[in-house]
């Protein structure tokens, strides 16, 4: 059978992964997928580059237009990224007929929805497991492997730069500024890193894991989104000493509640911040510049995903199996297939009328609290009191001596609070009222507390 010719728009460190991995394993990759699968044009702007890297008998051109407008090409491979150029060009291949494989989270996380209804017109597949955790193959878990399963939630270390730093912190006792240069020297950091340390990036990816759990829409614009910028050596080793490390997680939840007049109040939690895990974890002892996300489904229970999340390779795993599931489907009618987002299209905008994106103000989790604090009689009292009037329930307060926080003499102290799970709209209520009090030295830590059990 003719091989099926695929189109690669950008050769870098994943494009480059990509062709080299298919060579490599073209034999191993024809026997899965039932016939050849070869890069036969590339398109890069660096054409000279690119040469030197696919060698003879690949067409090499600047213009990624070229690629999209030759009639051989079956698939077309977009890694380029961002949202600009990148939009354009998968757009222009769905409407030239052509099947898509894209590592772009960012667009499919904005722009997913106008992307994935061009290809269901058109009766072509836009497939991106590239996009989210690198190699680990959590989009086909999603989409099909867990496909009997109602899922309840998800949480996943989804950014390696974000989780190289906090390891860094919690190793080494350093803060993030200095963890961060030293990320950005050894290249698990870009020179501009602002998507990464801000918690964007993950946003991306969870908004797409989201979408495929619950059988919505992807929904980036209403995600919460925190990074870790903010985040102190001093908190990694306060949590430290009560069982608990720090991780940026991009969590969804399915939140199943009615109101006082028995009317469904649920929805769907999307958020990315740093969290509270506890130590015995497995997700808690992820290293490095490793991902992991965790899956909470009703029938299997708990399932754990853990691999690279990054690198050429890695990621040209992703790539090359979307190319063998689009060659495998490639003559198969398209109803037959499995739909971009696991759930069939038409259902898509009915889910989300009943499970809408909440609020941040109306997720309901638990917090840790760090608040500098004179060290005088009666502060922990008007503290706690503040909350029980909130209805917020300790579950644990650690206060450090004076002279371990600020040296011999020092009239200030920290005082630690663990909570149970309360409203976020209360806590924010309860915190601007602690931050009133004239004992209050500093602006209060807050990180919030998944036990994710």
């Amino acid at each position: 059978m003719k091989p099926i010719q695929v189109g690669l728009l950008g050769i870098g460190t994943v494009g480059s992964g990509v062709f080299n991995v298919l060579q490599r394993n073209q034999e191993e990759i024809r026997r899965r997928a039932g016939r050849g699968i070869e890069i036969t044009m590339v398109a890069d702007l660096d054409v000279e580059r690119a040469r030197k890297v696919v060698g003879e008998g690949v067409q090499v051109v600047s213009d990624a237009r070229a690629v999209i407008a030759n009639p051989d090409i079956d698939i077309v491979i977009e890694l380029i990224g961002g949202y600009g150029i990148a939009k354009a060009l998968v757009l222009e291949a769905i409407a030239a007929g052509k099947h898509v494989v894209t590592a772009n989270k960012a667009l499919l996380a904005v722009h997913g929805t106008e992307i994935f209804a061009a290809a269901s017109a058109k009766g072509v597949m836009v497939a991106f497991e590239a996009a989210v955790a690198g190699g680990i193959p959590i989009i086909k878990a999603l989409r099909e492997g867990l496909t009997a399963n109602r899922i309840q939630w998800l949480a996943g270390i989804i950014n390696g730069t974000t989780n190289f730093i906090l390891s860094e912190m919690r190793g080494k006792g350093l803060d993030f500024d200095v963890v961060l240069k030293e990320a950005q020297r050894l290249g698990y950091a870009e020179a501009d890193p602002t998507f990464d340390i801000e918690g964007v990036d993950a946003a991306h990816k969870v908004t797409i894991m989201s979408a495929i759990a619950f059988g919505i829409p992807v929904q980036f614009d209403k995600a919460y989104v925190e990074g870790i910028t903010q985040l102190s050596a001093t908190d990694i080793k306060y949590a430290e000493q009560l069982g608990y490390r720090i991780k940026l997680l991009g969590i969804t939840k399915r939140v199943e509640r009615t109101d006082a007049a028995g009317k469904s109040a649920g929805g769907i939690e999307l958020r990315v911040h740093p969290s509270l895990v506890p130590s015995k974890r497995l997700i808690a002892n992820v290293e490095g510049a490793m991902n992991a996300v965790v899956v909470q489904g009703d029938a299997v229970g708990a399932t754990l995903y853990y691999g690279k999340g990054a690198g050429s390779e890695p990621t040209a795993s992703a790539v090359i199996a979307d190319l063998v599931d689009i060659t495998r489907l490639h003559t198969v009618d398209p109803l037959n297939r499995v739909p971009h987002l696991a759930f069939q299209p038409h259902t898509l905008d009915q889910a989300m009328n009943e499970l809408p994106v909440l609020p941040m103000s109306e997720v309901v989790t638990s917090y840790y609290l760090r608040l500098r604090v004179a060290d005088q009689a009666g502060v922990l009292a008007k503290v706690t009191g503040i909350l029980a009037n909130a209805g917020i329930s300790i579950d644990a307060v650690l206060q450090r001596e004076a002279d371990e926080v600020g040296g011999e003499g020092s009239t200030q102290t920290d005082l630690i609070i663990l909570t149970h799970d309360t409203r976020e709209g209360t806590m924010n209520d309860a915190i601007a009222q602690m931050q009133q009090l004239p004992t209050v030295l500093a602006p209060i830590t807050r990180i919030r507390k998944e036990e994710l059990n």
